[in-house]
């Protein structure tokens, strides 16, 4: 694939997908700005279910989808030879790991052990952080866009979790990419958490007005919590 073009394959592949999400969630795509088209997007939302990367690439315009890349955990899409299949060659996803928080013992021994790993464990993670926003940030940098999930797991469909900071990051280091919030309704009816069953649901994807990136007077806290305000409001609109 060159230059943001896709394969016959993922081509036939991509298009199968789009109607086979359609079916099952009937998903309107409704848009409350304009969203300019000569400049790369950071497309964040709120993350209910693994259908919800699938469901915004599907509402973008076939000749978008190859230049937006979704941002997904590592472990889920390369579980099988069809999620990575999916992944690489379909999405282009960036997949980052994601490691799971340790707890400690009572045993004093084991406790300093414990530490020491967990301290080896933080470094990591540090460091898998700093690779993540650099593998976005080489996305950004060829002028294609991401799909991004800034509070990082899914959460219950009631309401949205605390952001991460890789969007501020992300933000400050790329003034020109619009910044669309768009929120996902009754995606975690459709796939729930801990099930395979898929349940047809109408499903809304609401696209809102692009927000303005940060800037130096503004704290990393003040930002992400602007980000959040903004996917609430249009929560607010879908009621």
């Amino acid at each position: 694939m060159k230059n943001g073009k896709l394969a016959l394959d993922a081509k036939i592949v991509s298009s199968v997908l789009v109607s086979i999400c359609r079916f099952l969630t009937g998903v309107r795509a409704k848009q409350t700005s304009p969203i300019a088209n000569d400049r790369p997007c950071i497309y964040y939302a709120n993350h209910s279910s693994h259908l919800d990367g699938l469901v915004i690439w599907s509402c973008l315009a076939p000749n978008i989808r190859p230049y937006v890349h979704p941002v997904a955990a590592e472990d889920y899409w390369k579980k099988t030879r069809l999620r990575r299949y999916l992944s690489r060659r379909i999405f282009r996803a960036i997949l980052i790991p994601r490691h799971a928080s340790k707890s400690q013992p009572h045993d004093e021994n084991v406790q300093n052990d414990v530490k020491k790993e967990i301290k080896v464990d933080n470094e990591h993670t540090s460091s898998n952080k700093t690779n993540a926003i650099s593998l976005m940030q080489n996305i950004l940098d060829k002028g294609d866009s991401l799909i991004l999930f800034p509070e990082g797991t899914r959460n219950t469909g009631d309401s949205i979790q605390d952001f991460k900071a890789g969007l501020w990051h992300l933000s400050r280091n790329n003034p020109n990419v619009q910044l669309v919030p768009i929120y996902l309704e009754n995606l975690n009816r459709v796939l729930p958490k801990g099930s395979r069953l898929v349940v047809p649901i109408i499903c809304t994807a609401m696209f809102g007005a692009p927000i303005t990136p940060t800037h130096e007077n503004e704290s990393k806290q003040d930002f992400l919590i602007r980000a959040k305000n903004a996917l609430e409001e249009l929560h607010d609109g879908t009621r």
